[in-house]
């Protein structure tokens, strides 16, 4: 069953990087960030109150937001670092780099989650797994000579650089969900309720600094109802996800696999919808990525 809410979550989360590229294109990303956090918080906001004079109610839906000690709060607002310094880089990046370009980069965050899996977890990956992560890695690698005949070189340009540590941001926000939730028995509404808080306080003291005292950037800030929609498909994404890791028997290294499936929709459907150049080379990585996770699925 995890592994059906893991590729549900792969589902939400390429709409979320569609809409996410048509919210930052040209667009002041601090505040668009801050956007989508607090569309996500609002969408949460109604199950926390009810939790709190409807108990009873939302229980029986299944959306109860319970109440957390202090230290779990503490917890919490880790997590909220690693995934704030992971989008504010990723942003940045998706605002001057192709969609099909930074969603396979963004591919390899399997790989290192694979590598905190067996060091900090002990999973034990099999032969087809090992095949199947290392094909994912090669297959990123091709992306990378794709991506220098669209003008981009992969050591020079400092975007790439920041995609690669919004990677190695996000793998390492993976890991430690599977230690809030199967660990701190967190459950997925109340993670993503006090992240989405914890998280929007980050950005405002960011926002302070880099945006709300230059008028220029605040004229330049573009509202889309694609702001939202990012924050509305990402907790989306992010439910099916922490409900894949409340099952013991998840591994943490073939749901972050499984995840990387939403590329199918970027690759295909971003080329198409932003007219980006060499879309049918790209297939050729895509299906090796695709190959890839198939045998992590068929190795299970």
């Amino acid at each position: 069953m995890w592994m059906y809410l893991g590729l549900l979550s792969a589902l939400f989360l390429g709409l979320h990087n569609l809409c996410k590229k048509h919210a930052v294109q040209g667009n002041e990303v601090f505040p668009v960030l801050l956007g989508t956090i607090t569309a996500g918080f609002l969408l949460l906001l109604p199950f926390y109150l009810g939790s709190k004079f409807y108990p009873e109610f939302t229980k029986e839906i299944g959306f109860y937001i319970t109440d957390i000690p202090w230290q779990n709060h503490a917890l919490i607002v880790i997590k909220s670092m690693l995934m704030a310094g992971s989008w504010v880089l990723a942003y940045q990046a998706l605002k001057h780099l192709p969609i099909t370009i930074v969603t396979p980069i963004r591919s390899a965050g399997p790989f290192f989650t694979f590598i905190g899996a067996i060091f900090i977890y002990h999973e034990r990956p099999n032969y087809w797994q090992w095949i199947g992560f290392f094909l994912i890695i090669f297959s990123v690698f091709l992306y990378s000579r794709i991506g220098k005949q669209e003008g981009i070189n992969f050591k020079k340009n400092k975007w790439i650089f920041a995609i690669i540590g919004a990677t190695f941001l996000g793998s390492s926000s993976g890991l430690y969900d599977k230690f809030l939730i199967q660990q701190v028995n967190l459950n997925p509404q109340t993670l993503q309720f006090w992240f989405c808080w914890y998280t929007i306080l980050i950005l405002l003291v960011i926002l302070a600094i880099t945006w709300f005292p230059k008028a220029d950037k605040r004229k330049a800030f573009k509202w889309r109802w694609s702001i939202p929609a990012v924050g509305i498909l990402l907790q989306t994404a992010d439910y099916f996800y922490f409900k894949a890791l409340q099952d013991p028997d998840a591994l943490i290294m073939l749901l972050s696999a499984i995840k990387r499936s939403q590329i199918l929709i970027a690759v295909l459907l971003g080329g198409i919808l932003f007219k980006e150049k060499n879309k049918r080379k790209k297939l050729i990585p895509l299906a090796g990525i695709l190959l890839g996770v198939a045998l992590i699925l068929y190795s299970n």
